[in-house]
């Protein structure tokens, strides 16, 4: 049966819906050292832990977050500016990405699936996300892809993953999640679907099961 492939009891799954950053790649170093920049400009340090709050959220609230560590304040025009030329810096990085950046066992658990006859769809904040996935050389693995320009909602809204089950046409609880964040998990629990963490349950309560990464399930 499909849901064997996901290591769940309960009833069939038939679609699974993929964060990015964190479960498929290793993008998070590129936006680390964007908003590391953006900071440094700003005039203060920006450190890893500061970073941690960003993952999951969507630019222009991670910019916020930024200026809250910096004790800073701007403009919602100067926000606008300021996240697009984050982004620029981090696109730029990304034109470094290659294959080698994809997490064990992404592409070969993505085949499996594909295999299997089980629908994929990518829900990412990131508006970076097709880049990306032809960067890896895995855009073909997907049935539909949800990125920040197809939703107006941030994640712990459901918004993102929901858009997803309907493009591939599936009930959201037929669907299970991979999310390495806490606002992912919230978003998919909210979105009334199953949920595979990726990273330690500590820090990602709520998940039916908990992977390292995605070569766990192979």
């Amino acid at each position: 049966m499909p849901q064997n492939l996901f290591g769940l009891e309960g009833g069939p799954i038939l679609g699974a819906l993929f964060d990015l950053d964190g479960v498929l790649v290793d993008t998070a170093k590129y936006h680390y050292l964007a908003w590391k920049r953006l900071a440094a400009e700003l005039g203060f340090y920006f450190t890893e832990t500061d970073n941690e709050r960003l993952k999951g959220v969507s630019r222009l609230r991670s910019l916020e977050l930024l200026l809250e560590v910096g004790h800073c304040t701007m403009t919602e025009e100067e926000k606008v500016l300021a996240a697009e030329k984050k982004n620029a810096w981090y696109v730029e990085y990304l034109h470094t990405l290659d294959q080698g950046a994809l997490l064990p066992g992404s592409r070969e658990y993505l085949e499996r699936l594909r295999a299997a006859g089980i629908k994929i769809a990518l829900g990412s904040a990131s508006k970076n996300a097709p880049l990306i996935l032809e960067r890896l050389k895995i855009a073909s693995l997907f049935d539909a892809v949800i990125d920040g320009s197809l939703v107006s909602r941030a994640k712990p809204d459901p918004e993102v993953f929901l858009k997803g089950a309907e493009k591939l046409a599936l009930a959201p609880r037929s669907c299970v999640v991979f999310e390495d964040s806490l606002a992912g998990i919230e978003a998919a629990r909210a979105g009334g679907m199953r949920i595979i963490g990726v990273g330690r349950s500590e820090n990602l309560p709520g998940a039916e099961l908990y992977i390292n990464s995605l070569h766990d399930l192979i």
